[in-house]
């Protein structure tokens, strides 16, 4: 469990379900190998899924992915800010506020991955940049300290997460 090789106060407890989703112990492996599963897996989604959503009130496939790039973005720019020792605490947002404001009903799947990939790529080489130093600074985000590496297993857990939930719930 990767949560147990990170210090306890690195990052909020919630966190831990997606830090020990993190398929990797390095970061920049586990985005680099997530790149290539992810953008394969919603490649291979058939397309009267893609706008599919389980149940009432529950994200279609497309803005599960919309709330992935989303995310990701959010989360890399609290490891910049907190990598370059930006002391500010930094707001929360809300999730659902963002995936409904998000247009993705007339955008095509290949489309928004195109744009994860885009976004991905500028993750990895924003985490290749950060030294183990740059990786143990902390500050505050949504109330609660964290890591700039805790953010980064975050991205890859949640990620796995989501994805895990479209395999049972929605193909």
């Amino acid at each position: 469990m990767l949560s147990t090789i990170l210090n306890p106060d690195e990052f909020n407890p919630y966190y831990a379900q997606y830090i020990n989703n993190a398929a990797d112990t390095n970061i920049v492996e586990g985005l680099n190998k997530n790149l290539v599963t992810v953008f394969s897996f919603y490649s291979n989604i058939p397309k009267n899924k893609h706008n599919y959503a389980y149940s009432d009130g529950k994200w279609t496939i497309k803005q599960i992915l919309i709330h992935l790039i989303d995310t990701e973005r959010i989360f890399a720019y609290r490891a910049l800010r907190i990598a370059r020792k930006d002391k500010t605490p930094l707001a929360g947002f809300d999730q659902d506020d963002y995936v409904f404001n998000a247009t993705v009903v007339d955008r095509s799947l290949i489309n928004i991955l195109d744009e994860y990939k885009a976004v991905r790529l500028a993750t990895i080489a924003l985490f290749e940049s950060f030294n183990k130093e740059t990786l143990l600074e902390t500050g505050i985000a949504s109330n609660d300290k964290v890591s700039v590496r805790a953010l980064g297993y975050i991205i890859t857990g949640h990620e796995n997460h989501h994805n895990k939930i479209i395999r049972e719930r929605y193909l």
